[in-house]
Order: C-alpha cells, then structure tokens, then sequence
C-alpha cells in the first residue's frame, strides 16, 4: 500500500526530491517498503 502512493506521487510528479527520498528511507527502516520497491521507486525519480 506505501509502495502504491509513492509510486502514484511520483507519477503524477507532486513531490520533492529531497523530501520523497527521506521519506522512503524511513518507510524502508521500518519495514514498510522493500529493497526491490525502493530500488524501483529511485529509478521512476530519476526517470
């Protein structure tokens, strides 16, 4: 379910770069996304 907003925000472009990544890294400390989704969600960014 995390993993589909981020994915959805970064889609839509409505996010701060510095503020997403930070974000992402707690949400990937506590468990609420995968490696393999973080990895992807970094991609989508750099896209």
């Amino acid at each position: 379910m995390t993993f589909d907003r981020l994915k959805k925000l970064i889609e839509n472009g409505k996010y701060n770069k510095e503020d997403l990544l930070n974000k992402m890294d707690i949400f990937l400390l506590c468990n609420r996304i995968t490696n393999e989704n973080y990895q992807e969600l970094l991609k989508m960014m750099e896209a």
